[in-house]
């Protein structure tokens, strides 16, 4: 299975990239992550905020894999403790198909990235830097996963 962050912004600070990768390079190949970064929309004058998202929730929408799960980054999503992602991720795995995390841009995901997700996820109650929000999924992700292989890096 592979899974697909599928994240607006490009140009991350060192440190994005560095904690990004890792953890995405911990997680084994049978669960492996990979980062699509879809270019933010450039602002002017003419563009309001929903034209903005719709523009870049069109690029997102193409970036997914043609089958598979569809899980939008929203502040109204559920929020998941680290072994129900475990459980989520097991199940991903035994259905055999691929799963895409949406991360929408500075005014979040487009409608049609939201009517599209299967599930909705909220890491916090807090607004999160989106460059930290790549960080943070990947190291869940990799924390999860070590609970299905019984390996002491989550401790409970």
């Amino acid at each position: 299975m592979l899974i697909h962050l599928v994240a607006v912004g490009t140009r991350m600070p060192a440190w994005v990239a560095e904690g990004y990768h890792e953890y995405a390079g911990r997680l084994p190949r049978e669960c492996s992550l990979r980062l699509v970064e879809i270019p933010p929309c450039k602002r002017r004058k003419t563009l309001n905020t929903e034209r903005i998202k719709e523009l870049e929730g069109e690029q997102i929408l193409a970036a997914l894999p043609p089958q598979g799960t569809v899980i939008a980054l929203d502040e109204h999503g559920m929020a998941w403790d680290t072994k129900s992602l475990a459980t989520r991720i097991q199940d991903w795995m035994q259905g055999g198909h691929d799963v895409a995390l949406l991360v929408g841009g500075a005014d979040g995901l487009s409608d049609e990235c939201l009517q599209r997700a299967d599930l909705r996820w909220s890491l916090s109650a807090h607004t999160l830097p989106h460059a930290l929000v790549r960080v943070i999924i990947a190291e869940q992700l990799y924390r999860a996963w070590t609970i299905l292989a019984g390996h002491p890096y989550h401790r409970a």
